[in-house]
């Protein structure tokens, strides 16, 4: 599937070009796929920035940050799909900036590898420790400051 994809994508990209040249002209078309690509590295750099604002602060809030994360990761894939050259891939790049076409993306996703999460969480789960030998953790921390008073000097 992997190889497919790495062989098709390029012919079809040569093919939409070379039809979209013919219709709008050559030069007109390496213009657009220029100018995509210089908005696609400027929006990669927005995306990028936004994308770990918005996990920062579901983090800070004590939300779960898998939803931030999950869309900051398609804003940035749509940058990127903007700077390779080819209409397709600009398409596809665009359409992963809008947010309803992100958030049908996100919840397609979601569904499709929410069981294979949790079916790797329990697995893991398994070869847990369970208490043997394991102290527990130190949590009222009783480590105190290296001041000499306080260490009877």
């Amino acid at each position: 599937m992997f190889v497919l994809v790495l062989i098709g994508v390029p012919v079809v990209e040569v093919f939409v070009f070379i039809e979209v040249g013919r219709a709008i002209g050559w030069l007109l078309a390496v213009v657009l796929l220029l100018g995509t690509s210089v908005l696609g590295a400027w929006l990669l750099r927005i995306q990028g920035r936004s994308a770990i604002g918005r996990v920062s602060l579901a983090v800070s809030e004590h939300r779960a940050p898998g939803r931030a994360a999950i869309d900051g990761a398609l804003g940035f894939l749509g940058g990127a799909l903007l700077v390779v050259p080819g209409f397709v891939t600009d398409v596809l790049g665009a359409l992963l900036l809008f947010p309803p076409t992100r958030t049908l993306t996100r919840r397609w996703i979601s569904r499709r590898y929410a069981g294979r999460v949790m079916s790797f969480a329990a697995t893991a789960g398994r070869f847990a420790s369970r208490d043997r030998g394991v102290r527990p953790a130190d949590v009222e921390s009783t480590a105190i400051d290296d001041d000499p008073d306080q260490l009877g000097r």
